[in-house]
């Protein structure tokens, strides 16, 4: 198939480029309303237990669940009950329960609430529902809240509140690409230039790059049509289409240089290098797709979002190296070292490289070098394992967000809000019958009695400590409706919803309100559902991860060895990633200098995205270095000069491929946004821990302890690798022109470590 590829495209290269120009400006019409497409949810399971309670809060007791918060300050030396501020404040809320959209308003003004009233008596809450679903909810937020942020009249209103926090999550993550896309790409090309050595070349790797991020968007605005899709895949889009793609440009422009080097003619070596090099990518895509499509395990739509834009953009990078970048080959040809800043060594002089002398120090040193690496990567990952999983809550946002600073004076200058409250429903058939009622009344007190309730706000009254306390009000009669009871558990822990002490309440509260058929929700029940659902999804995830890995690395090399090792030596290198998650985000070990507010614990979906990313990332760079490894044991049969050849002849090109995708993903690492700071700093950490780690130290001196055991098969599997495998090697090496240079030894071009790739 490649063999036939290489060969059209050197046939027919204007065909391809047209045919990727149209494309790429149909992708850029198609995808430019993706971000008004995406959500910043879905990180829930929608068939837990919460999410049916959600549905019906939703459904029936929409004042249950504001998602609209106004809260409203007074002028210096006023108070809220003042008469001429408190008329005003009404007819705020007024205002605000005739705007079409607008359900369930409820206002200090408008039932004296004490618990919508701030201590000092200078702010007041309006809180409210806009309904309609998380696009329609956020258009008519756009519209309504420059109406009502600012001054109305004597009064400052500033907007908060979940939907208000949701809008400026994703404003800000659109915001932050665009900045981390103009800070990505011209240092990437200043890498790629010292890499290449000449500009023209450097040039062609973006250029892959953006073709992919540009036609990744348009196959994610057609999956908006399908599913939900979160505002993070944006992020994930532009790094691993900048990263991937530019790795897989620097596979091909490095293997079309050395054909050329070599001797070939431009035409056989474009149709050499897709032949060979292809075959890299190929593996290497297909590792990472891999990787990420354990993702699609989970029933969360925050990762099963990201699995769709993952594996879309992993495949377009791949096909856009294996069709636009050698067609634009064929046509430059030797003129791809044009613009050059640096003369490229092309000598064959038999002196090692300094990468080369590296890695016969390693294998010299073989039982040393794998005892203490592996010990040092262990050490670093220990803090993961006093990892805390919860929420992302408004603390995402920077310090300087107006959503954040209002949620943050709700929590500071207001008691008993419904933050600290969980809801738990009940079924009672319709009927607001005396049986019901006392069955309402039986469960409300059993709930108030439990170590960390201070009442249970329902129907039949509040209970405190077991004993009514307050009678029904008549506006506790709405709670029964179409069939449902509504419970309202206040409690006393006033940290945020979704606290390690509101998640055990909710355990609580389901194993003692569970046999009564009694149904729990909330915040805090949501991240309970949302773990249980990530617990029961890993073992089938690392499944299908492993196995996969382990049939292409074995279709890749033949060996079962091989394979195995690769699995233990990629996890072992995420080992740093995933201790500096807790050390930094969690514990908030340098969050000062970063710039975000630790908040003791870690978004449950984040380590399954960041393992299944940097996981495939790592098999990049692995597949990279088996092939070439592979390619020379099977020329000369040496397993220790195959060692040595491979990891010399590819430790540039993992060097520079490592240090071009962490600048992209470091970049995405300086959003305002903490999880997606997390995201790409984590990431790029992991990156140049396996790149400078792992494969330049760690792999050598593995590969060297085992020795020739490292190509082990039973004879069955290796009669199937001979039927089915595949080798990036395919035919003769070209021989290169004979040498104007002293007799001895001659290195191949392959052999080669140049200055400039």
């Amino acid at each position: 198939m490649l063999r036939l590829l290489g060969a059209h495209v050197v046939r027919r290269p204007w065909l391809f480029l047209v045919a990727a120009l149209v494309l790429v400006l149909d992708a850029i019409l198609l995808g430019a309303d993706l971000p008004d497409r995406l959500g910043s949810g879905g990180t829930t399971d929608p068939g837990s237990e919460s999410a049916r309670v959600q549905r019906v809060l939703e459904a029936h007791y929409p004042e249950q669940q504001p998602n609209l918060v106004l809260l409203v300050s007074v002028p210096e030396g006023g108070q809220v009950d003042d008469r001429a501020l408190a008329a005003q404040g009404a007819r705020l809320a007024e205002r605000l329960a005739f705007e079409k959209p607008v359900v369930g308003v409820v206002s200090y003004w408008q039932t004296g609430l004490a618990e919508l009233r701030s201590h000092d008596g200078r702010q007041a809450v309006i809180a409210a529902r806009i309904t309609g679903d998380e696009d329609r909810a956020r258009s008519a937020l756009e519209e309504l809240a420059p109406r009502f942020r600012g001054g109305q009249g004597d009064l400052t209103v500033r907007i908060t509140g979940p939907l208000a926090v949701r809008d400026e999550i994703q404003s800000t993550v659109a915001e932050d690409l665009a900045r981390s896309e103009l800070i990505a790409l011209p240092l990437t090309l200043i890498v790629l230039v010292w890499v290449f050595g000449g500009v023209l070349a450097a040039a062609l790797p973006v250029l892959v790059g953006l073709v992919t991020v540009l036609a990744t968007g348009a196959v994610l605005r057609i999956v908006t049509g399908f599913t939900e899709v979160s505002v993070f895949a944006q992020n994930l889009t532009t790094a691993l289409g900048l990263g991937l793609a530019i790795d897989y440009a620097l596979l091909i422009v490095r293997r079309f240089r050395e054909e050329l080097d070599a001797g070939a003619a431009p035409g056989d070596a474009v149709a050499r290098t897709v032949r060979t090099a292809g075959r890299t990518v190929l593996f290497s895509a297909l590792t990472v797709a891999v990787a990420l499509s354990a993702m699609l395990v989970f029933p969360l739509y925050f990762l099963r979002s990201l699995a769709y834009a993952g594996i879309t953009v992993v495949l377009v990078s791949a096909l856009a190296a294996l069709t636009v970048l050698p067609a634009v080959l064929a046509l430059l040809g030797r003129r791809v070292d044009a613009l050059t800043v640096r003369r490229r060594r092309r000598g064959t002089a038999r002196r090692p490289a300094a990468g080369g002398r590296v890695t016969l120090l390693v294998m010299r040193r073989a039982p040393l070098v794998t005892i203490a690496v592996t010990g040092v990567l262990l050490l670093l990952g220990l803090p993961f394992l006093n990892a805390r999983f919860g929420t992302a809550d408004h603390r995402q946002l920077p310090a300087s967000s107006q959503s954040r600073a209002a949620q943050e004076s709700l929590r500071a200058d207001f008691d008993d809000l419904p933050e600290g409250a969980v809801p738990v429903l009940l079924r009672d058939g319709g009927a607001a019958t005396a049986e019901a009622r006392e069955r309402t009344g039986r469960i409300a007190g059993k709930l108030s009695a439990l170590t960390g309730v201070t009442r249970v706000e329902s129907s039949a009254g509040t209970y405190r400590d077991g004993l009514r306390t307050e009678v029904a009000s008549p506006a506790d009669s709405g709670r029964r409706t179409a069939g449902y009871d509504l419970l309202t558990v206040v409690a006393e822990d006033d940290t945020a919803a979704t606290s390690a002490a509101h998640q055990d309440l909710v355990r609580v509260l389901r194993a003692a309100a569970g046999p009564d058929g009694a149904s729990v929700g909330g915040p805090a029940a949501e991240v309970v559902d949302g773990k249980a659902a990530i617990g029961r999804g890993l073992a089938p995830a690392l499944a299908l991860i492993l196995l996969g890995t382990l049939v292409l690395v074995f279709l890749l090399t033949g060996s079962v060895v091989l394979p195995v090792l690769t699995v233990l030596l990629n996890g072992l290198s995420l080992t740093a990633m995933f201790g500096a998650v807790v050390l930094v985000f969690q514990e908030g070990a340098l969050s000062g200098p970063l710039g975000f507010t630790a908040t003791g614990d870690v978004e449950a979906t984040l380590p399954v995205l960041m393992f299944c990313v940097a996981f495939g990332l790592s098999m990049d760079y692995g597949v990279f270095l088996v092939a070439r490894i592979k390619e020379h044991y099977d020329r000369g049969g040496d397993h220790r000069a195959s060692v040595l050849a491979g990891t010399r002849s590819t430790g540039g090109l993992i060097t520079a491929a490592a240090v071009v995708l962490s600048v992209v993903f470091v970049s995405i690492g300086l959003s305002r946004i903490t999880n997606t700071k997390m995201l790409g700093l984590g990431v790029a950490l992991a990156v140049l821990v396996d790149a400078l780690v792992v494969r330049t130290l760690l792999v050598p001196a593995v590969l060297a302890l085992l020795g020739p055991r490292t190509w082990w098969a039973p004879a069955p599997l290796r009669r199937l690798h001979r039927r089915l495998g595949l080798r990036e090697d395919a035919g003769p090496e070209p021989q290169p022109p004979a040498p104007h240079t002293p007799a001895g030894p001659e290195r191949t071009p392959h052999d080669r470590e140049p200055a400039a790739l």
